[in-house]
């Protein structure tokens, strides 16, 4: 059955707060994360009813949707999946959704070729396998580098909301070397992908605190707080990790030039695959090939 924008909305921020386990989410909670969301994504801010969210919920449970969600009530009045790995995204597409990917792949394809949609390639590839997937019922023919076990992954959509509306986060997070977790106010700037491992970068409100690099996957808790939103007024952050491989980078260091050798064998994967878009190639001969990149070191 057809579903509107707004009860799309209100399904998939329920399914990612049940999914947070490390918050326990009552049905004014919900209330509040889905008046949040619709204000967010369209700008309606009469708020959720709370017979709207009921609604959803009793809607994402049935088969309707094809969801069947395991929504429960723990102590008559926290809401959770039964299921920890339960999510309405691992749902099989219903027709409806079919019909809505194969426009939308459609319409991405058109942009393929232009050199400013280069990024869009391989997201109408995975787009156009998983629809020959639910169609056909068979194997996937593309499959991309992932990790389902990987931890922190719950923080990203979280960390985004922060971050867009320039909101100070209070964060409780533990290195793995430190003994106990610590609890500070943030100001998120960027999220960063590296390597299937997800930072966040930002500045702590603590003054000693230069600008963290956090890594997703050692954050225990974040919730609001009324601390003033410290701006970034300084840091280009589409250009900040230029110069660097991985994300361990501080304000004011500078690149250097590293020249490094390959041996024959092992040249050709360097070579096709750089080690820094600065890669270029200084020497050659028999035994191997001299590189250099320029990075921070």
């Amino acid at each position: 059955m057809p579903v509107n924008r707004n009860a799309l909305i209100r399904y998939r921020t329920i399914d990612q707060c049940l999914q947070n386990r490390f918050k326990k989410w009552t049905l004014d909670d919900l209330i509040d994360a889905c008046s949040d969301a619709i204000y967010e994504y369209q700008g309606i801010d009469t708020g959720v009813s709370r017979r709207t969210v009921q609604a959803d919920m009793e809607m994402m449970r049935s088969n309707k949707l094809g969801y069947e969600a395991p929504i429960v009530v723990v102590d008559k009045k926290y809401y959770t999946y039964s299921d920890k790995n339960y999510s309405i995204t691992n749902s099989p597409l219903n027709q409806q959704d079919m019909k809505v990917l194969s426009e939308v792949s459609d319409l991405l394809k058109q942009f393929k070729g232009f050199s400013h949609f280069t990024d869009l390639n391989e997201m109408v590839s995975k787009l156009e396998d998983k629809i020959y997937t639910q169609k056909t019922q068979s194997a996937p023919v593309i499959d991309f580098e992932k990790n389902d076990n990987l931890k922190g992954l719950e923080w990203i959509e979280v960390i985004r909301k922060y971050i867009v509306a320039k909101k100070t986060m209070c964060v409780t997070y533990q290195s793995f070397k430190a003994r106990e977790a610590s609890t500070f106010c943030f100001s998120g700037y960027l999220l960063k992908e590296y390597r299937n491992r997800w930072f966040m970068l930002g500045i702590s409100h603590q003054r000693y605190k230069p600008l963290l690099n956090l890594a997703l996957d050692r954050i225990q808790t974040i919730i609001a707080h009324d601390d003033d939103y410290i701006e970034n007024t300084t840091i280009d952050f589409s250009t900040y990790y230029n110069d660097v491989i991985g994300v361990t980078k501080s304000p004011g260091q500078r690149d250097a030039e590293v020249v490094f050798w390959i041996d024959a064998k092992n040249a050709p994967y360097v070579i096709t695959k750089p080690l820094h878009h600065t890669q270029m190639l200084l020497s050659e001969d028999d035994k191997g090939k001299i590189f250099s990149i320029r990075v921070i070191m």
